[in-house]
């Protein structure tokens, strides 16, 4: 697979929570840190995702915020 997106980061799916529409998929990188991604229930199926299964999170952002309290 190659990709314009520069942002790509290899993990293990941890947790898969599937709503009625959509699921959210909780990703550990080999770091410790997870990332957490809500795409559609469908995608979740045709993807065959499963807790264990390796996968790449693609992120693609062309603006960043940052907040302070």
């Amino acid at each position: 697979m190659k990709i314009s997106a520069r942002n790509v980061l290899n993990g293990t799916v941890k947790e898969i929570q599937i709503g009625a529409v959509n699921a959210e998929v909780v990703i550990k990188l080999s770091n410790g840190a997870e990332i957490v991604s809500i795409i559609t229930k469908e995608s979740t199926e045709r993807l065959q995702l499963s807790q264990g299964k390796q996968v790449s999170a693609v992120i693609k952002a062309s603006d960043v915020m940052i907040a302070i309290d």
